[in-house]
């Protein structure tokens, strides 16, 4: 596709985060992808089914209904960990330089024991099983007193940054709060001082009586915007209608739902972009929750479709050809949402 030239833009202030962003406003603007999703069979995936003795030791399992001895979906260690579970948390200061050992966690969530299949592949009741495994986890993990961090993350295609195909989520535990999440705590805790309410649920009420053409899909429990000041092209997020701060304390109604919300919007960007690379993350509270008032957590979905260049990485701005408003619209439209 052809790029044409922007006609107008506009700069919004993510009100969270309190981050600019420069959105392009030329409607019918849609980016060219340069990766599509295609998945072959090919041997020796250490992920797929009858390849168990190429991993780790397996954490938990759960096993497939009609046969016990197979699995639906398997958490194992990262056999290359970014941080390692051994050890304690030493942190030293050499004069203004800060630095800690590498200690934390690295899990990887085997989706599907079937290498071509995605996670848009799986009914809403089977992605509600892989939602409970990632609960099941963090609620694990976070019993570990030398935590204070559990991301939840997806690389779907290479450039999302996945190095294996086949389908899966990723856990790091860390020892610090990252900070783009404190950077959104601190904007949500700043905001319920002023106004005694939760930003989030302020928006998502804002979003359903005034700026109906940012919502992607809603059902009884669940909300997906293309938020006001989206970074990238079709940027998601998902969030709970209801007030709740960690992802871990869902009960499995809305677990349903947000499996239901999640599939649907997926299968919808799919439809538009063809398959596109993307990544999908969890933002929840901190391990040490002490803002249970003042935070919502959300799923955040980044189609890989541009390229972070220099005015982004020497600013700190991101710009956004695709307005969330002709985004959102896409989406509804692709999806008959």
């Amino acid at each position: 596709m052809i790029d044409k030239p922007r006609l107008n833009s506009e700069i919004r202030k993510d009100p969270v985060s309190g981050r600019w962003v420069i959105i392009g406003k030329d409607k019918g603007y849609v980016p060219a992808v340069g990766e599509h999703i295609t998945k072959t069979n090919i041997k020796n995936c250490p992920f797929c089914a009858g390849n168990e003795s190429c991993t780790p030791t397996e954490i938990m399992r759960v096993p497939d209904n009609n046969d016990d001895s197979k699995w639906r979906i398997r958490v194992i260690p990262n056999k290359y960990p970014a941080l390692v579970i051994e050890g304690k948390v030493k942190k030293e200061g050499i004069g203004i330089f800060d630095r800690m050992n590498g200690v934390g966690a690295h899990e990887i969530v085997i989706e599907t024991p079937e290498h071509t299949k995605t996670i848009t592949d799986l009914a809403d009741d089977e992605y509600f099983d892989v939602l409970k495994v990632f609960q099941a986890r963090m609620l694990d993990l976070k019993k570990d007193e030398r935590f204070r961090y559990i991301l939840l993350f997806k690389n779907e295609g290479i450039a999302a940054g996945a190095s294996l195909e086949h389908s899966h989520s990723q856990f790091i535990a860390t020892p610090i709060v990252p900070k783009r999440v404190a950077e959104e705590i601190s904007g949500s805790k700043f905001y319920y001082n002023y106004k005694k309410r939760c930003i989030f649920c302020d928006i998502i009420q804002l979003e359903k009586k005034f700026f109906q053409e940012r919502i992607v899909y809603e059902n009884n429990s669940v909300i997906v915007i293309s938020p006001f000041a989206a970074r990238f092209p079709f940027e998601m997020w998902v969030l709970p209608k209801e007030h709740v701060s960690s992802f871990e304390e869902s009960n499995d109604e809305l677990l349903k739902y947000m499996s239901n919300a999640i599939l649907t919007s997926l299968k919808a960007l799919n439809r538009v972009l063809e398959n596109p690379p993307y990544n999908i993350i969890l933002h929840s509270s901190p391990v040490t929750n002490n803002c249970e008032r003042e935070y919502h957590y959300h799923f955040e979905i980044i189609p890989k479709v541009k390229k972070i260049a220099g005015f982004e990485w020497g600013t700190g701005f991101y710009i956004n050809p695709v307005s969330p408003e002709e985004a959102a619209g896409y989406l509804r439209k692709a999806g008959n949402l």
